[in-house]
């Protein structure tokens, strides 16, 4: 095992890699790959800007709903991508017109999560 140190965004993660032989590399790339989801057809968007999913994960949380109010910055959404949670914040101020997602759905890159005008 070697350690190394990592800085993401500024702030500095300690990883542990381990070296694994030849063979247990081919033992791994022999697994096969989980069959991908079958897509869900999205929701209707609403008026206004498009808040959209910037990597593909699941959806932890929901923070907004049809109506709300919210301010630059607000958290609407919280992301989980390669076991990292993600906050999607509102671009600017305005009010939620759709939410096309909900709690545990699995997104793509650029999938529409809600619309704010």
């Amino acid at each position: 095992m070697k350690n190394y140190k990592v800085n993401v965004n500024g702030t500095e993660y300690v990883i542990s890699i381990e070296l694994i032989s030849d063979a247990e590399a081919a033992a791994a790339k022999a697994q096969p790959a989980a069959a991908p989801a079958a897509p869900t057809a999205p929701a209707a968007a609403g008026e206004g800007a498009e808040i959209t999913a910037p990597m593909q994960g699941t959806i932890l949380a929901v923070n907004v709903k049809e109506g709300d109010a919210v301010k630059k910055g607000d958290v609407l959404f919280i992301l989980e991508a390669m076991k990292m949670e993600n906050e999607i914040m509102a671009g600017a101020d305005g009010v939620v017109t759709s939410v096309c997602v909900q709690k545990g759905a699995s997104v793509s890159n650029g999938t529409v999560l809600c619309t704010v005008k």
